[in-house]
């Protein structure tokens, strides 16, 4: 027998999910880690250890059986051969530059620990900014627009979540890390970029308080800018139904549904008006740039004969007004 709905179209146990199995469904959530994570001191750096535990591949295929049953886009690596070259060789490709991260062992990567906390830190402090968020599209537009051969085509995370950004207040710079999960290869770039904005989105969309959570997830959608992602997006903001509401509950953090509801859906009808304004806006850009007809060429070194440059310097070195520039011709 279905369980009813109420008239916001939730049923009634994602209306009324007893705060006991939010808290047992987090919790068996952490208990099945696919790997472990610890923290070593090697030649004067921190180093980020992750080692796939003993059950890590078995759980990684139970995992991804889920996420294809429940339509989830997302999989994880199950085979640790090739987790670890997808974790080093994304690592290498975003943090790279400035931070090494390598395969050690049989089972396990160690990368530097990044400078600074994860957003997710920030806030659960309090401590969340406007300027982090913009750090953080700024990093994922970034890494969006990176080539990657796995995919044919432009790279995603698959777990672009506020855990996963880690900011360094001290530069201003947001960078991402773990990546123990991949997008589903077969769907297009815009539809897996607009997937790690969800994401981003669902972190905050439960513990940020209502006066703050819409100028913060515009502010992070502004600072992405990428208007066809933005606009996949609205397709994706609405509460999936059946079992992958399970996930949503784990990424929400079994936020009341009713909120999360009602929240993206007014994010869904600002995005409406953001890509119109941001349209018109480009169009009134557009229109004041346009170069006039009238304008000459212009080119270093001396002005052409028959430029207004030379016809003004001419008229300057002229003796008098009254004087013309050539003598009479005689017969």
């Amino acid at each position: 027998m279905p369980i009813g709905k109420n008239g916001n179209g939730l049923t009634l146990l994602e209306r009324f999910i007893p705060d006991g199995l939010s808290h047992a469904a987090t919790t068996l959530v952490d208990a099945l880690k696919i790997n472990s994570i610890s923290e070593k001191v090697r030649r004067g750096r921190r180093v980020v250890v992750k080692r796939r535990n003993i059950y890590g591949e078995q759980l990684a295929d139970l995992a991804n059986l889920y996420f294809r049953a429940s339509s989830i886009p997302i999989r994880f690596w199950s085979k640790v051969d090739d987790w670890r070259r997808w974790e080093v060789g994304c690592f290498k490709m975003l943090n790279g530059d400035r931070f090494r991260a390598f395969a050690s062992g049989a089972e396990t990567v160690c990368e530097e620990k990044l400078p600074g906390k994860s957003l997710w830190d920030h806030m659960s402090r309090g401590t969340l900014t406007r300027q982090m968020l913009e750090a953080a599209a700024h990093e994922i537009r970034r890494a969006h627009q990176l080539w990657n051969d796995e995919f044919k085509g432009p790279w995603s995370h698959g777990d672009a979540g506020m855990t996963n950004v880690i900011y360094n207040q001290r530069t201003g710079r947001a960078r991402l890390i773990d990546f123990e999960i991949i997008h589903d290869k077969s769907l297009p770039a815009t539809v897996r970029h607009a997937d790690d904005l969800l994401v981003f989105l669902l972190d905050i969309v439960g513990p940020v308080p209502s006066q703050q959570w819409l100028p913060f997830a515009l502010r992070f959608l502004n600072a992405y800018g990428n208007l066809d992602v933005i606009a996949e997006l609205k397709t994706q903001l609405a509460l999936p139904n059946g079992m992958a509401w399970i996930w949503w509950g784990v990424r929400t953090s079994f936020a009341n549904p009713a909120k999360v509801k009602r929240r993206l859906e007014k994010l869904r009808g600002v995005i409406t008006d953001l890509r119109s304004y941001r349209a018109v806006a480009a169009k009134r850009a557009r229109k004041r740039r346009r170069a006039s007809i009238t304008c000459q060429e212009m080119s270093p070194g001396m002005p052409r004969a028959s430029s207004r440059t030379r016809a003004i310097k001419e008229s300057a070195n002229a003796a008098s007004p009254g004087i013309p520039s050539r003598l009479p011709t005689t017969r």
